[in-house]
């Protein structure tokens, strides 16, 4: 029986331990944390309120997945926003997006035109989508790979056979352009525009206008809850839920989850990753599958020497920085937002501060000079008014997810020193849209990039292992040569978010990790 050890119990490494114990080999997986889950857990930050505590949002999270580790069997239930995105101005001024036409009528509402212009862009963007569907649970096409990775670019011609001049050359355009070059063709209304483009700045430090947030922006679009495309929803009891659903599946598999261990180093024989070192002891297995960040796993975990300099090298200088700043509120009551004031289904939405592209491009032209944005970009879920189980009752929760805070900040200054001031900030942010919501908080959680960094190992902060710009994706994801998940040293591979096809709750690099060592055994025989 292969053994196998899992570095971190993040949710690609509980998907990637399931997939091997399947098969048979013995699994391991070691989290630092006393808990399963990596950032996708739910805390109890202040008596009787919970909420998920880094992560915060389902739609991504593979279909296939779900389906394989019988995650709704083992306790996960996710529902629909009622309605999908919120959009208030400061005025009375708003947009809301939904299924059964809502979006459509939405954009009509404020500018005739943007209804026959969202039909061509739903109908553009509908090929695109399901090319990318199609790679999700493939390993991509190897550069240099010669006739090794024949096989994958005769899959990718054969995907890509069928396509007129003119789908490629749209496939091309969002593949490489800046979401908000592309939102400027096809809309007018500005908070059309800034509706679609805030999903091409998610985790990402950019303005919409610079090049690559269109895929970005692409990313976001692949997902699904409860068989309907594109939607998002809320996990009953936050995004741990999820996690603990997953662990039940793998130790249902055989899989040992072995909590508070931190693996402190890979044991490299002979050129050959053969083990980990946890609680200065080693631990001897015949293949080690890292969940981490891949900048971590080399800079920290793979002893210097082990792997050429160059390599060394590239992952000194992988690019994360996704300048997020996450947050969780106790509330006295639900906000009351001045553009539809009172309850609705709206407060069950994604409700986005942003109401315009030269918002999001200030923001990160503001951030990349002091620190973080004079007015930032928040997205704001009430996740008790769609799970009460969160909140005493009359009371709410909700999660702020805050874009363009760097990692570094100018002059000098800390997040130790700043972090209170920052969580300040972003409420102040709020109540100019609701107010009176400073007031009704009753407690909040505070994570800065730092917190990221220290809590759930997200190096710089980066929330999807790496920035998703187009020097670091698909085939160059995590390395030119090494994105078939098997790490440039022998019997170490990588099934974190680092790898691809990238960040966000998909549990696709976990799956795909798995495929690849169950092939690389399978040619030794020594799985069947």
């Amino acid at each position: 029986m292969p053994k196998a050890v899992i570095i971190g119990g993040g949710h690609n490494g509980l998907v990637c331990s399931y997939y091997l114990a399947k098969k048979g080999f013995d699994v391991t997986v070691y989290e630092a944390a006393g808990t399963v889950g990596g950032a996708a857990v739910t805390d109890e930050f202040s008596p009787g309120f919970r909420n998920s505590a880094a992560s915060y949002t389902v739609s991504l999270l593979n279909p296939k997945v779900i389906a394989d580790m019988q995650l709704q069997a083992h306790g996960l239930e996710v529902v629909l926003r009622k309605i999908d995105n919120f959009l208030p101005g400061k005025g009375h001024d708003y947009l809301l997006a939904g299924r059964d036409g809502l979006t459509r009528s939405e954009l009509v509402r404020h500018c005739a035109a943007d209804g026959p212009a969202y039909d061509r862009y739903v109908a553009d963007l509908e090929g695109i989508v399901a090319l990318i569907r199609k790679w999700l649970l493939r390993s991509p096409v190897e550069a240099g790979a010669g006739l090794r990775g024949l096989p994958k670019l005769l899959s990718l011609g054969k995907d890509l056979v069928g396509l007129s001049t003119n789908e490629i050359a749209k496939l091309h355009r969002f593949a490489t352009r800046s979401a908000g070059d592309i939102l400027d063709e096809y809309f007018e209304g500005e908070m059309a525009k800034a509706l679609f483009g805030f999903d091409g700045i998610v985790g990402n430090f950019a303005s919409p206008y610079q090049q690559g947030t269109a895929y970005v922006l692409l990313h976001h679009l692949f997902g699904e809850v409860n068989g309907v495309e594109g939607a998002w929803g809320h996990a009953i009891g936050g995004m741990g839920a999820i996690t603990r659903a997953m662990a039940k599946a793998a130790r249902g598999a055989g899989v040992d989850i072995v909590l508070n261990s931190k693996v402190e180093e890979v044991i490299v024989d002979r050129g050959r990753a053969t083990g980990v070192v946890v609680g200065g002891k080693g631990v001897h297995a015949d293949t080690v599958v890292a969940g981490v960040n891949p900048k971590l796993l080399f800079d920290q975990l793979v002893p210097e020497g082990a792997v050429e300099r160059r390599v060394e090298r590239h992952f000194a200088n992988w690019s994360c920085e996704s300048a997020t700043f996450r947050m969780n509120v106790a509330l006295s009551r639900l906000p009351n937002f001045t553009a539809i004031p009172g309850r609705g289904d709206h407060l069950t939405a994604g409700i986005i501060i942003a109401p315009s592209l030269d918002y999001m491009d200030r923001a990160y032209a503001s951030a990349s000079l002091d620190g973080w944005s004079s007015e930032p970009v928040v997205e704001m879920l009430v996740p008790s008014t769609l799970d009460p189980t969160l909140a005493p009752k009359g009371k709410h929760v909700a999660s702020l997810f805050c874009q363009h805070f760097r990692y570094k900040l100018p002059n000098g200054r800390s997040w130790d020193d700043l972090r209170e001031q920052a969580a300040d900030h972003v409420i102040a942010t709020v109540d100019a849209y609701a107010p009176g919501f400073a007031e009704s908080v009753i407690d909040r959680q505070i994570h800065s990039p730092l917190d990221l960094e220290r809590r759930f190992g997200l190096v710089g902060g980066d929330i999807f292992h790496g920035k998703m710009g187009l020097d670091q994706l698909f085939s160059a994801r995590p390395m030119i040569g090494a994105a078939d998940y098997r790490m440039p040293l022998d019997g170490l591979y990588l099934c974190g978010s680092g790898a691809h096809p990238g960040g966000g709750i998909t549990g696709a690099p976990g799956h795909n990790a798995a495929r690849a060592v169950i092939a690389d055994k399978r040619k030794l025989g020594k799985v069947a």
